[in-house]
């Protein structure tokens, strides 16, 4: 039987499930972890109450929880799920004390520090500069970016929109892709490709530019295809997926100054597993010009620890 004044909440939603646990009061390690699909509840405070129904409703008086959409008021409106909710209505409806929401790859950022190095798995380069900052990136259903800055003994985390930059293409197969996207949006970002529906939307846009029917409609389905190579379009968008990505990193790598490495996590990149590493992804990171040799260096970590932004919201309440 939990006390009522040892039990927090945390919690990491994205576009497609919500993830929660339990911290005991002084420590630091979430508990009890759950994940939800975010379709079935309406709203956060839905989810919550289901959680702590199927934890036996422990008594929880302080929250915290990360939330894949920018943080600009009380209202929280997701960009890519249909959650829309007060954030004060709901501390009160849930009888909360406290209720925090941190971006959610800011509350990865907090956990890179806490991570074990059989969580990581690196992808080229050298060893990271210490007291240097460190970039942090990551497709799921949209594209998250954010980082750590040196302060003191300790970090400043980064809250940004940095999946919302405009792409910007590399090759001249990129170009038709985006002159074919341009026709269709008035802004292409990043995050436009490079996330689970970006990668149907690349298989999609390949496909009409060869002139081939569609026969695959989920990521999940090109992924396989395009590892496999029994799709050319799947395998070509899998391999764009990658490169663009690893030249958002080595943007984000040199905007940040981030010798002291570069961590990609997100859904996707860790189901890719060992085939990500030959991917184009580190090839296209480490070509910036005058720069390569800058970029060459730093190292590139995927995240392959269990819910490791829950550790990162953890750190919030300890705040």
């Amino acid at each position: 039987m939990m006390e009522r004044s040892l039990t927090r909440l945390v919690g990491d939603v994205g576009g497609t499930n919500a993830r929660f646990a339990l911290v005991p009061e002084g420590g630091s390690l979430p508990e009890r972890e759950r994940t939800l699909p975010c379709t079935d509840f309406p709203d956060l405070e839905a989810a919550v109450r289901h959680y702590l129904a199927l934890e036996g409703n422990p008594p929880v008086r302080a929250a915290a929880v990360a939330v894949a959409t920018p943080i600009t008021s009380d209202q929280i409106r997701f960009t890519n799920n249909h959650w829309a909710f007060s954030v004060d209505a709901t501390r009160q409806a849930l009888g909360l004390d406290r209720l925090v929401m941190v971006n959610d790859f800011t509350a990865l950022a907090l956990s890179l520090p806490l991570l074990r190095p059989d969580e990581l798995r690196q992808v080229g380069g050298s060893t990271g500069v210490p007291g240097r900052p460190i970039a942090l990136l990551g497709p799921g259903t949209g594209l998250g970016v954010s980082g750590l800055i040196p302060h003191g003994n300790g970090w400043i985390p980064l809250e940004g929109e940095g999946g919302h930059t405009a792409f910007s293409p590399t090759t001249p197969r990129e170009a038709r892709v985006l002159e074919t996207l341009w026709t269709r949006f008035d802004h292409v970002s990043t995050e436009r490709l490079v996330s689970g529906p970006g990668l149907v939307l690349l298989y999609e846009v390949l496909c009409g530019l060869d002139h081939v029917h569609l026969v695959l409609d989920t990521p999940h389905q090109i992924t396989e295809a395009g590892i496999a190579r029994s799709n050319p379009q799947a395998f070509e968008a899998l391999t764009m997926f990658c490169a663009i990505l690893g030249a958002a990193a080595a943007n984000l790598c040199l905007t940040l100054g981030a010798r002291g490495g570069v961590f990609v996590g997100g859904g996707i990149v860790p189901r890719l597993g060992s085939w990500f590493d030959t991917s184009p992804f580190r090839a296209r990171f480490e070509t910036k010009g005058r720069f390569s040799d800058y970029v060459a260096a730093v190292p590139v970590f995927v995240i392959t620890g269990n819910n490791p932004a829950l550790r990162g919201v953890a750190q919030v309440l300890s705040g």
